[in-house]
């Protein structure tokens, strides 16, 4: 069986998440004090007990996906020792599967999506920009929409290539209404807005791509010796810092990035981090592969279980 590991983005975090893996876990317990530390404050606090207004919103909830993601990703390894053929994480989940190919320190990579976030929530105001999930539709039909509704001055694109028929769009406010509308007049089922604090993986992000790039060539990325699937080309990454910056106003391309997977022979996907998400398009894209999700101490028993 050839694995991949992949890990997801923001959306998935709720209160509470992690902490069975916290109490029954050291080297969990680590991962969550490592980051209170190289952060300066309690997040594991805010994560296990806090408000969800709070944790949901971009500065807090990409820190903790990412340290909640390696704590349950430490339990697991220490239930099984598993042989891992590549990595891929949604958007930023990117930096997950960095920290599990062992590219990035986590303490590194928890104060870099903290920054990251920051950029991301001080490019655009409150309001200005928005996203929304346009079901029944495939990404030329939105591409064409969107390319529509940009000629009429209202700026619109692709964000995310969920799975068939699951495409998000990101823009201004405005554009992504109209969009919304187009779309379901061509056909779209439904036209989800989408609870975010700005239009990530839009080009209104490239101010804030344009310092991550510089923050990002002061960190050393190593050389990972098995393949890391970038978002930005769906293949394993060549230059990382430049497709972690690029990361921000470009399209998630998840589908293209499983197919690309499935094709260099991977027929196992482990999805870990919260929720289950990502287990769920991938047995969309295809389903005929295997799935698990490791999302807490019970689910991480199974996952081990099923590999002993």
């Amino acid at each position: 069986m050839k694995i991949a590991l992949v890990f997801p983005g923001q959306g998935s975090q709720v209160i509470g998440m992690g902490q069975d893996v916290y109490q029954h876990y050291t080297a969990s317990r680590e991962i969550f004090e490592i980051a209170d530390q190289a952060l300066g404050e309690d997040l594991s606090r805010l994560i296990f007990t806090g408000e969800k207004e709070e944790l949901t919103k971009t500065v807090n909830a990409q820190p903790a996906l990412v340290t909640t993601s390696i704590a349950l990703l430490k339990a697991l390894q220490e239930e099984c020792k598993l042989d891992i053929a590549c990595y891929a994480g949604h958007s930023l989940g990117e930096f997950s599967a960095y920290v599990a190919a062992g590219g990035l320190s986590f303490d590194v990579a928890v104060r870099l999506v903290r920054r990251r976030a920051e950029l991301m929530t001080e490019a655009v105001p409150a309001g200005v920009g928005s996203m929304a999930a346009i079901l029944g539709l495939n990404d030329d039909q939105v591409t064409i929409v969107c390319q529509e509704v940009a000629g009429n001055g209202q700026l619109v694109h692709l964000a995310n290539v969920n799975c068939p028929g699951q495409i998000v769009i990101s823009g201004t406010a405005e554009g992504v209404a109209a969009a919304s509308a187009l779309a379901k007049e061509q056909g779209a089922k439904r036209a989800i807005p989408l609870s975010v604090s700005g239009p990530f993986h839009s080009v209104l992000m490239m101010p804030a791509a344009r310092q991550f790039a510089d923050d990002l060539q002061e960190i050393n990325f190593i050389k990972t010796t098995v393949p890391v699937y970038t978002n930005l080309t769906a293949e394993p990454a060549e230059n990382v810092k430049l497709s972690l910056a690029q990361q921000l106003f470009s399209p998630v391309l998840w589908q293209k990035t499983i197919e690309n997977m499935i094709a260099s022979g991977v027929d196992c996907i482990i999805e870990v981090g919260p929720g289950t998400v990502l287990s769920g398009l991938t047995r969309k894209i295809n389903p005929d592969i295997k799935t698990f999700s490791v999302f807490d101490q019970a689910s991480c028993l199974q996952v081990a279980d099923y590999f002993k």
